[in-house]
């Protein structure tokens, strides 16, 4: 698979994604035990949608998927949050956190290969 076409499945991943958080924010956030997060999720829902359409559109996907980079930081920051004891369900965010971090890890590869 080459690496635009990887990056156009990421960006089918994230819609549907931001979709689910979107029109299903308050399961998303029991899933990822953020449940405290439940607008920011349908927030951040938006911006997945944005930016994988921002990569399907885009002459150079290489740049776009940068906005997913920055998203998934932002992402990273709310379910780092999710994991202190004061969270009774910290392990549905330690899981969460270990489900999205094979995406994180490809879409950072795949920004940095496509745009070398």
């Amino acid at each position: 698979m080459n690496g635009r076409r990887i990056a156009k499945s990421l960006a089918w991943f994230g819609i549907g994604l931001g979709f689910a958080e979107l029109l299903a924010p308050h399961a998303v956030a029991r899933a990822a035990g953020l449940e405290r997060h439940v607008g920011l999720i349908q927030l951040f829902g938006l911006r997945e949608i944005a930016s994988g359409a921002l990569v399907l559109a885009a002459d150079e996907p290489e740049r776009a998927l940068w906005v997913r980079v920055a998203g998934d930081g932002l992402d990273g920051a709310v379910l780092a949050s999710g994991l202190s004891s004061s969270n009774p369900n910290r392990t549905r965010t330690l899981l969460a956190t270990l489900a999205v971090a094979p995406v994180v890890a490809l879409d950072a590869l795949y920004a940095r290969r496509l745009g070398a």
